[in-house]
């Protein structure tokens, strides 16, 4: 005999079951987002970020944007779009507007590659110092801000007697030294071109001198130190090991116990995480704002992390306006802003 209250129980749990999966997927689904949008992992992240803010599109059709940099006496942006050769100007509810070209590609030799400028910084003495992808070298616009102009002074270009890779990202020091990386991206041919065997994190003294503290990190990009200046963070662009590292950094500036500041190897290549650790800032309260696959990822300053914004796109670079109420970002094609608290 059939038992019709046992067998009409056991179909009403398993409508049950199935309408709460059903309607757990539903509202999982509905709740899933299309970048770009702020992924918040930690509350703690809410000190600085407006989890309502909204992205917005400053400028595109670059080929590569890169190198953002704040100008804070003249209250603009300079960017750099590499393949282009050209350097670009933001000023807030003004459209972006071509800065300056050629901006690192300047026929130094005929063999270098058609790439412009990549990181750009503003030294203690207002002047735009700029990594020149194509011509290979460290070098400062020999011109004010407010007429640029395509002369140059070269602050570093060999070590050793041979040429670098492609000088890419810098920071200075308070005491007046300079560190960059030099991976091979600007090279022709990143192999038959290249002089140096090894892509290199470099310092410069304030007298010129040119000192190799590491070339063990395949890849090197963006760099920054924290703000008491007793770290460097230095990001790898490698596929392979994708990944942030960090430095002491010792009274005579040479930079010691490297180790593994972030990691994040298993996210390279995986579908909307485009790109790897590129450019970096650091925030007054010591957060560091760090691009990565899926965009840009907000750190502690101890390699905690609290929250990602996500671009939607391969994110070369990051950097703050001088009140600290905007986040710059280059992405691919685009230059975009998100308001902070």
């Amino acid at each position: 005999m059939v038992n019709i209250s046992s067998s009409l129980a056991v179909a009403l749990r398993t409508l049950s079951a199935f309408s709460l999966f059903f309607v757990l997927g539903f509202a999982f689904a509905s709740q899933a987002k299309d970048p770009p949008y702020i992924e918040i992992l930690d509350d703690k992240a809410l000190k600085i970020v407006d989890a309502n803010a909204e992205f917005k599109v400053l400028g595109s059709g670059y080929s590569w944007s890169e190198g953002p940099v704040w100008v804070e006496d003249g209250g603009y942006l300079l960017f750099s779009d590499v393949p282009e050769n050209t350097i670009y100007q933001y000023r807030p509810g003004q459209e972006v507007t071509p800065y300056l070209t050629p901006s690192g590609a300047t026929g130094i030799d005929e063999n270098d590659s058609s790439q412009g400028a990549n990181g750009l910084l503003i030294n203690d003495k207002g002047q735009l110092v700029i990594m020149q992808h194509g011509d290979r070298r460290v070098a400062i616009m020999d011109s004010g801000l407010d007429a640029p102009a395509d002369k140059f002074i070269s602050l570093a270009s060999t070590f050793d007697g041979k040429r670098f890779n492609s000088p890419n990202d810098a920071i200075f020091h308070s005491n007046g030294d300079l560190y960059f990386t030099d991976p091979p991206y600007g090279l022709k041919d990143r192999e038959k071109d290249r002089q140096l065997d090894f892509d290199g994190i470099f310092r410069v003294t304030a007298d010129g001198t040119v000192i190799l503290e590491d070339d063990s990190v395949r890849y090197p990009n963006g760099i920054v130190l924290t703000n008491d200046e007793q770290r460097m963070i230095v990001a790898a662009s490698d596929r392979e090991n994708a990944s942030w590292y960090q430095y002491d950094v010792a009274d005579d500036g040479s930079l010691l116990n490297k180790r593994v500041f972030y990691d994040v190897s298993d996210l390279a290549g995986k579908p909307g995480e485009q790109g790897l650790p590129d450019g970096m800032v650091v925030h007054s309260s010591g957060h560091i704002f760090a691009t990565g696959p899926g965009g840009v990822y907000l750190f502690t300053e101890d390699g905690e992390l609290l929250a990602k914004y996500r671009t939607g796109k391969a994110t070369a670079n990051v950097t703050l306006s001088a009140d600290e109420k905007h986040l710059y970002m280059t992405a691919h094609d685009q230059l975009m802003s998100i308001a902070l608290k």
